[in-house]
């Protein structure tokens, strides 16, 4: 045999052998604490249900998974530190449904772009909105808020936690399905708003048995309906919005879930959608989330992106009708 190929022969068996060497020595993942970086401050629902979920993801995984709350900004602390993450499955972020779907439309120019900067690993939740009344509310009937919206352009008023928040954004969804113009009152925070939909200072407000519970629970407000296909657990007297005479489809909820820097390992991916689903089944879980009147939401990987692309498409023509900007 010429010397030459004896020689490659030989080149080539060290680098096959280089490279064996080289994939045995990779660490198995995870090796060393996972982070989950969220926009949602400490206590707030969102972060309580991502620390559920952290703790079982702990013991599956076997390494510490730790949540770091970076609140304000519009979420963007939180997304641009994802975003400069390496793309190793040690860094997730933690988004919920407006920031996905409202965004693009609401900023011209965003420090990042939920479709080519990440990755999705799963949705974790979805809920729905109540329609909050006084309690002393004339209105029996999502039909009589309807009919009153009509009767009275621009006088029946609600109120929300921002302008382009969930409850903003439902009360313009509402007067695109029913043809009504209603007056927006935008609060500073939804403390304030409850109390003031409680007085009768503001007609009505969309609110979750947390962010509305405790006047809900004092008796000072009503639940008129439930902006969801069909009625919640835990509040079966509460018709949706449907059975009480409104629009069929006005839906108004959103799902909060995780994504990855760009690039990360498919089969990261698919351990860490995996861990989370099955944290998502367990019985103690599930318990927790009925008190938030969470619904367990995970998916595949593809489904998500789907899911993303659907929520993008379904605000814009909401927020640009009524030339909503943030910047």
């Amino acid at each position: 045999m010429p010397t030459s190929l004896i020689a490659r022969l030989l080149a080539a068996t060290v680098l096959v052998a280089a490279a064996g060497s080289a994939t045995a020595a990779a660490p198995a993942y995870p090796g060393r604490p996972v982070k989950i970086v969220t926009p949602f401050a400490v206590g707030q629902g969102p972060d309580v249900l991502l620390r559920i979920v952290a703790e079982k993801l702990t013991a599956s995984l076997g390494q510490q998974v730790i949540v770091e709350n970076r609140p304000g900004a519009s979420g963007f602390l939180a997304f641009e530190a994802g975003k400069r993450a390496a793309p190793d499955g040690y860094t997730l972020v933690h988004m919920d449904s407006y920031h996905v779907g409202t965004q693009p439309h609401l900023f011209a120019k965003l420090p990042y772009d939920v479709r080519k900067d990440f990755d999705p690993v799963t949705p974790l939740v979805k809920n729905y909105f109540f329609v909050v009344v006084p309690a002393g509310s004339k209105w029996r009937t999502f039909a009589d808020l309807v009919a009153a919206g009509k009767a009275r352009p621009g006088q029946v008023s609600y109120g929300s936690w921002g302008i382009a928040s969930p409850a903003h954004l439902g009360g313009l969804l509402l007067e695109s399905a029913t043809g009504t113009s209603m007056m927006h009152v935008p609060y500073k925070e939804s403390a304030q708003l409850y109390q003031s939909v409680a007085v009768g200072d503001v007609d009505w407000t969309l609110g979750t048995p947390v962010s509305a519970g405790p006047v809900y629970q004092a008796g000072k407000v009503r639940f008129l309906a439930v902006a969801a296909p069909q009625r919640l657990p835990g509040y079966p007297q509460v018709p949706t919005v449907a059975q009480a005479g409104g629009p069929a489809g006005y839906e108004v909820g959103g799902w909060n879930g995780l994504f990855v820097p760009k690039g990360t390992p498919v089969d990261i991916v698919q351990r860490l959608n995996q861990g989370i689903a099955a944290a998502l089944k367990a019985p103690d879980v599930l318990e927790k989330l009925a008190t938030f009147t969470y619904e367990p939401y995970t998916m595949p990987p593809r489904d998500m992106a789907r899911l993303v692309d659907e929520e993008i498409a379904k605000w814009g023509p909401i927020i640009k009708g009524a030339d909503i900007r943030l910047d």
